[in-house]
């Protein structure tokens, strides 16, 4: 079918016809991607069921990475990218008069992820394909994802986002695969064979129904398997209703229950209500995960003490920590393992990766919710903290206050770090200096415990999805330049860049192709929002998930102030400057919604100002996703990554710009370190506090913010603006909270205290883009560089040192 473009476009013009019932030229873009769509999904039906067989045959041993996020974009271009038809399937569509982009835009953005967790998640599934190792993706198959986000007003609105509207061509419903999850009820005990044999009666039923997308291997046939779960009533309406008074709407109002488990990404917390219902996801995702991953394992017919050789089991962050439990309750309770044995099998399959150092990620469950809720999980949970305590008692005696700081349950919590520590072989952080944090500070007990569960492995981001998909013109002229061997080896190939660093012809390639993509991102802005961008401008770009501690409002205070400075002087020669901004912020995070109505009101101003028309710009750009990055990142000069130091676990937004030929303003967090270990003071624009400077100051409790703000006269006229009637408010004080939370609060991010040296370092990034063969070189520098944050070095890494697992050597991949 895709053997070559004249065959392509037969069998695609009798597709289109077969399926569609209607001539060609009658055809939308919508019946188009319908029909292309599924051709490749019949071109990757064979391969996914030889991948599968292979793995069955050889015993394979494989990995499933369970996350409730996987933030997989659009797969159309991707899938053709990596099947290695995309540049023949573009010829031929735009011969029968199609043109591949728009084809692509009919596409929805699968609404299984937000931030960078959940595209970590993406990346890495891509890079264990491509690579050949058996892995998977374990998730939820939310029907409307996170939301989609409007501006109305400037203020942020949530709508339902229904990606599923017009179905997905890429997942296959398994019925026949579907397992059962139980909430609720009691748990009774009674001895049998002179065991202890625990029951839950009374339980609530619900069906865990999985649909299967394919992962396709890039460059080979291999192509594994992301299985979301979608949650189904287990009740016939017709032969099994609620019976008894009330019990039609008892069993509405259970099949409303059932829906809620995967409806949305993230139900608000701030209640109880919302708090349970992000309980029962978890429980959800881990039950159904690991009843299917296990009976795939009984296919082999080995004994479960070799579990551990063929099955590994990593928990993305927190959210899947009740795999550990879970697993113990079906070794026990089903399988009729002893707890030792059970225990045993558990911690040498689970590993654990920690995203965070903030304490409010740090998730933890109220022990009566969790008991009411998950009766015999609970039991496990208190018998394995009971054990684990015991243990620290003996290693720890006398240090009772030691011991309730590190215990599972305290304080009528449940710690689901603690928990994913203790029942994993291996803990891992994602930055070097984020690493380095939790076993010297936030973990610090538990590294002295088990020093040799901790390690670093240093995220990575997928070049296919994120250069060669997203920024073309680029990987071409890499191709050209350094031969194509860097498409499957980055981190040995990309560095060959820096010989070109100095060449002149070469900087005025990477200066057209950058141009390019400024022009078609302002092509998009003017579309959907009427404003013109000078594409001479530094696009200066800060996207990712709005939190305090990321620090938008840092950015957006030197907007104001540059504004202001720009007001005072109308000639002040400054290199014109567009600032573009995209992020969602969490439906019930106050602080985060006011600092996006700030920015959309300032740059309603500025857009609306003649004065300065020709030197400032900013947009938002609503509603952020995968396919708006892979417009927005390739066009960026300035690359934000400003988070407070020590706050960041690693960042995955950085390597995306870095590799693109963005510069990055940053401070020394997270992945920004290693970066700045590589390219440099010189190819860097790092500024602001460090780790121990701030360490310091939450230590000694000096820092005075409403000092800082009264030593700094430009940051006292930009407070100002925060609860004057102008120029950016349209009623008084109408930012006062962020005021309070800067002043009164005493500015928990430091962004006042770095403001100073932020402000320097955006002058001298004029200074420097004023030379465009010098910021140039510097980009150079480190696109060259890029290749150390390749995911598939990340996995290679996981797999060698955490997972044991290798790649499939057989047809599959010759």
């Amino acid at each position: 079918m895709f053997s070559n473009k004249e065959a392509f476009k037969q069998a695609f013009r009798e597709q289109l016809v077969g399926r569609l019932g209607k001539p060609m030229q009658e055809a939308q873009s919508e019946d188009v991607y319908k029909v292309l769509g599924g051709m490749i999904r019949e071109q990757v039906g064979k391969n996914w069921a030889e991948t599968n067989q292979a793995y069955k045959e050889g015993q394979e041993k494989q990995i499933y990475y369970f996350s409730l996020e996987f933030l997989i974009g659009r797969l159309l271009g991707s899938n053709l990218l990596n099947l290695g038809v995309l540049d023949m399937v573009r010829q031929a569509l735009g011969e029968l008069g199609w043109d591949l982009e728009e084809i692509e835009e009919q596409e929805a953005d699968a609404g299984l992820g937000n931030g960078g967790l959940g595209r970590l998640a993406a990346c890495f599934m891509d890079s264990l394909a491509s690579l050949g190792y058996a892995g998977h993706g374990c998730g939820i198959r939310y029907k409307y994802g996170l939301f989609e986000q409007r501006i109305v007003d400037g203020n942020q609105v949530e709508l339902p986002d229904y990606w599923l509207q017009k179905g997905n061509v890429w997942e296959e419903r398994r019925p026949d695969k579907k397992v059962e999850v139980h909430f609720w009820g009691r748990v009774e005990t009674r001895e049998q064979e002179g065991r202890l044999v625990f029951e839950t009666q009374d339980a609530e039923t619900v069906w865990a129904v999985p649909y299967d997308i394919p992962l396709v291997g890039y460059g080979h046939a291999q192509v594994n398997t992301l299985r979301i779960w979608s949650a189904e009533s287990a009740l016939d309406p017709v032969r099994g209703p609620i019976r008894g008074e009330g019990g039609y709407y008892r069993f509405l109002d259970y099949n409303r229950s059932v829906e809620s488990i995967s409806a949305f990404l993230y139900p608000d917390d701030s209640n109880y209500e919302g708090k349970l219902l992000r309980l029962k996801q978890q429980y959800f995702l881990c039950s159904a995960g690991l009843q299917s991953i296990l009976r795939t394992f009984e296919k082999l017919r080995l004994p479960y003490s070799q579990l551990p050789d063929k099955i590994a089991l990593h928990i993305n962050d927190t959210h899947p920590t009740l795999v550990i439990p879970e697993l113990m309750r079906i070794l026990i309770d089903v399988k009729g393992l002893g707890w030792d044995d059970a225990w045993d099998i558990t911690t040498r399959t689970v590993s654990y990766t920690n995203h965070t150092i903030l304490s409010e990620a740090l998730e933890q469950w109220p022990v009566n919710m969790v008991r009411e809720l998950l009766p015999r999980i609970f039991l496990i949970i208190e018998e394995i903290n009971k054990r684990y305590c015991a243990m620290l008692l003996e290693r720890y005696p006398g240090q009772d206050i030691k011991i309730g700081e590190m215990a599972i349950i305290h304080g009528e919590q449940i710690r689901m770090a603690h928990l994913a520590i203790v029942g994993s072989y291996s803990v891992n952080g994602v930055a070097a200096l984020h690493t380095q944090i939790l076993k010297e500070r936030e973990m610090k007990s538990f590294h002295e415990l088990y020093p040799d569960r901790f390690n670093n492995k240093t995220n990575g981001i997928a070049h296919r999805r994120w250069l060669i998909h997203a920024n073309p013109e680029l990987a071409s002229l890499y191709d050209e330049t350094i031969g194509t061997r860097w498409r499957t080896r980055q981190t040995r190939e990309l560095i060959d860049l820096l010989c070109y660093s100095g060449d002149e012809s070469f900087k005025e390639r990477i200066q057209t192709i950058k141009r390019n993509n400024k022009v078609r991102l302002a092509e998009h802005v003017f579309a959907k929002q009427g404003v013109r961008l000078d594409t001479s401008s530094i696009f200066d770009v800060q996207v990712k998930r709005l939190h305090g501690y990321k620090r938008q409002l840092l950015n957006i205070l030197h907007v104001m102030h540059l504004y202001s400075q720009l007001k005072s002087n109308p000639g002040l020669d400054v290199t014109p400057r567009t600032f573009i901004f995209g992020a969602k912020a969490a439906p019930g995070y106050f602080l985060a919604k006011q600092t996006i109505k700030l920015i959309n009101n300032v740059a309603d101003t500025i857009n609306r100002d003649v004065d300065v028309k020709d030197k400032l710009k900013v947009v938002f750009l609503e509603n952020y996703s995968v396919s708006l990055a892979e417009l927005i990142i390739p066009a960026a000069d300035v690359s934000e990554q400003i988070s407070t130091a020590g706050k960041e676990a690693s960042g995955t937004g950085n390597m995306k710009f870095m590799m693109n030929g963005a510069l990055t303003i940053g401070t020394l967090d997270g992945a920004n370190v290693e970066m700045h270990e590589m390219v440099g003071d010189a190819n860097m624009f790092i500024f602001g506090l460090k780790v121990d400077q701030i360490e310091a100051y939450y230590r000694d409790g000096q820092y005075s913010a409403r000092k800082t703000a009264n030593s700094d006269e430009r940051l006292r006229e930009v407070l100002d603006q925060l609860v004057n009637d102008a120029p950016f408010t349209r009623h008084e004080r109408e930012f006062e909270a962020i005021y309070q939370s800067l002043i009164d609060h005493n500015d928990e991010y430091f962004v006042l205290k770095d403001f100073a040296s932020y402000v320097d370092t955006q002058v001298y990034i004029e200074q420097v883009y004023r030379n465009p063969s010098e910021w140039t070189r510097r980009a150079i520098v480190n696109m060259a560089h890029s290749g150390k944050f390749s995911s598939d070095c990340t996995i290679q890494q996981y797999a060698a040192e955490i997972w044991d697992i290798v790649p499939l050597q057989n047809d599959v991949n010759k």
